[in-house]
């Protein structure tokens, strides 16, 4: 007769040991790990990106949550952490529970916003591909004139870098490959709008007149 192929026994844990071997069940949570538990990741990495000009003012921002969720709280917070950083030759600041890198390019200063835990490194690789990725658009210097006339362009960069808070891409190189295949996309449409004749319209639009 065949012996019945042997099976491991199931390990036991610290309470089913125990309950087995007839001695008092241990206290809920026994046999766990001890000590601070660690926060998980997130994706959402990014809070705030904005863009300030030499005196504090506002010219390009998105905010990614409702830490600050109204415009007077967002300007005031712009305020706040352009008048901490404006001054200082550090790359790194703290500033109400968030970590903040910014850099100073002539008259702009560009910023972007993690939450506390966040590593400094990925918020300063965003914050290098952003502005990277400006320089190749605008074609010159990173300066509010040439910002102010390409503000698309920038507003484009940031999309491709992060959305709704996380990080896309940060490698410069291929946020440009993606702008320029949207510019081409929407001129390729204009294009086709444009070649549309005006003797061709007309009749194209004759055709759905009822008399015709």
């Amino acid at each position: 007769m065949q012996r019945p192929e042997a099976w491991p026994r199931p390990h036991l844990g610290v309470g089913a040991a125990a309950v087995q071997a007839g001695g008092p069940e241990p206290p809920a949570g026994a046999g766990e790990p001890t000590g601070p538990r660690l926060q998980e990741p997130s994706l959402y990495t990014i809070k705030a990106v904005f863009i300030l000009d030499n005196d504090g003012h506002r010219l390009l921002a998105k905010y990614y949550d409702d830490t600050f969720p109204s415009m007077k709280e967002q300007v005031a917070f712009e305020k706040n952490v352009f008048n901490k950083t404006n001054r200082t030759d550090s790359e790194i600041a703290f500033f109400g529970g968030m970590t903040i890198v910014y850099k100073s390019s002539i008259d702009l200063f560009l910023y972007v916003v993690g939450s506390s835990h966040e590593n400094e490194l990925m918020l300063m690789s965003v914050l290098t591909c952003l502005f990277e990725s400006l320089v190749h658009v605008l074609r010159k210097n990173v300066e509010k004139r040439w910002l102010l006339e390409n503000m698309d362009g920038a507003f484009l960069v940031l999309d491709e870098i992060v959305d709704g808070g996380v990080i896309l891409e940060s490698d410069p190189q291929q946020v440009i490959q993606k702008v320029n295949f949207r510019a081409d996309d929407s001129s390729l449409t204009e294009q086709s709008v444009a070649q549309v004749s005006l003797p061709r319209l007309i009749l194209l639009l004759r055709s759905f007149l009822p008399w015709h």
